[in-house]
């Protein structure tokens, strides 16, 4: 089969997929084609061809993504025919789904190499998860025959997301399934050193040598700081329902990025050869006026819930902990705000909690050790201090609402 360079095929039409890759690649010359289990997304992409992006900053702007279409994920003939003529994949379908499209990738792969013995193929893995290109590549070397050459074939491209795109409100959504908005930033951070064929020469992407960094920058600082945000926002006024709401209180922002340094801090000891403290803080201070864009109306409900993913063990909060503890370095801001995601119980546009957070209420009711144990997995025994810490920050937030 003919391999089109123009193409590329992304797993997941949501709002990532759309408002992210998708646009970037569409501006880039790129024929998009979307894989999807939805069938009305799909219906409508295939009937238009095109869907809109709108920017939503001081001044709004709409962009129109030209050049789409899609394929019902359930017709793997149809899946596996666009795998076979594309030089490069993405996946974009969420942690949760992301096992469910793994055989259906093997398969695709199987195909092409019984076309074509050395015609290597890239995959960019738009998840927001750590070592997401481990991940990938063990599973999908289950579904493939021993002898297939997965190392020189193909390419697991990690990437940091560090796009914005809020829910959108349902009157939105029913107007057209296809518009999406997302904040004006457009930088698609990946890994240089991952790709077998040539890196695409499209504006946005910016290629690193050392991905492992940048997606714990991502991890560490921006969804750290996300969630510190939504969660004091909560803690302090239950009422508050948008992000920059929170972030208009002075102490809630300087709690906040207090947070954020800490982790930075962390950073610097670990990457010195990639950050500095003042490139960091920088960092930071720009995602804070991004938090408080009014514009994108995001909400603290999005940015906070599904307690148990965002409270695990290497996710964003403990995963920052764990690493102060392994480079003997304060975690006490950190600490404070994941004992606030335990206050959260934000619900949303229809009034619901998120299902795994009526789930981690359960567990918080034994106390915050019960926490720290089941959801963060820390040994008491192994770390005594961070129970004591706990214990200690949990009686006076109870006491005196004081951060």
């Amino acid at each position: 089969m003919k391999k089109l360079k123009s193409k590329i095929v992304i797993f997941g039409a949501g709002k990532i997929g759309r408002s992210f890759i998708g646009q970037l690649f569409s501006r880039g010359g790129y024929e998009v084609v979307f894989v999807d289990i939805s069938v009305p997304v799909i219906t409508e992409l295939n009937r238009r061809r095109e869907y809109e992006v709108v920017i939503k900053a001081e001044k709004e702007e709409s962009i129109i993504v030209k050049n789409v279409r899609g394929v019902d994920a359930r017709n793997e003939a149809d899946v596996i025919k666009e795998i076979c003529d594309t030089g490069i994949l993405a996946v974009s379908v969420g942690i949760n789904a992301l096992p469910n499209i793994i055989p259906l990738l093997a398969a695709g792969l199987k195909e092409r190499y019984r076309v074509s013995k050395s015609d290597a193929v890239d995959i960019i893995i738009a998840e927001n998860m750590r070592d997401a290109a481990q991940f990938l590549e063990k599973n999908i070397k289950i579904h493939l025959p021993a002898d297939y050459p997965l190392k020189s074939l193909v390419g697991f491209v990690e990437t940091s997301i560090g796009k914005m795109v809020p829910l959108m409100p349902e009157k939105i959504e029913q107007e057209d399934i296809l518009r999406v908005f997302a904040e004006p930033y457009n930088t698609l951070i990946l890994d240089k050193k991952a790709f077998k064929n040539p890196i695409p020469a499209i504006e946005g992407l910016s290629p690193k040598d050392n991905m492992k960094a940048w997606v714990d920058r991502k991890l560490f600082i921006h969804n750290l700081g996300h969630a510190a945000a939504a969660y004091w926002g909560y803690f302090y006024d239950p009422r508050f329902q948008y992000l920059w709401e929170a972030l208009e209180v002075s102490r809630i922002y300087y709690s906040v990025r207090a947070t954020m340094m800490q982790a930075a801090e962390l950073l610097e000891k670990k990457y010195p050869n990639e950050f500095t403290v003042a490139d960091l803080a920088g960092h930071v201070d720009d995602l804070l006026s991004r938090f408080r864009n009014k514009a994108l109306g995001d909400t603290i409900y999005r940015v906070g819930c599904d307690i148990m993913r965002k409270l695990g063990p290497q996710d964003r909060l403990a995963g920052a902990i764990r690493l102060a503890i392994s480079l003997n370095m304060p975690y006490n801001q950190i600490l404070k705000a994941l004992i606030a995601g335990c206050h959260f119980r934000a619900k949303d546009e229809k009034g619901f909690m998120h299902p795994s957070d009526i789930k981690f209420i359960t567990i918080y009711e034994r106390g915050i050790a019960e926490v720290l144990k089941t959801v963060c997995k820390f040994d008491e025994s192994k770390h005594p201090g961070i129970f004591q810490e706990a214990e200690k920050i949990e009686n006076k937030l109870h006491l005196l609402r004081d951060f």
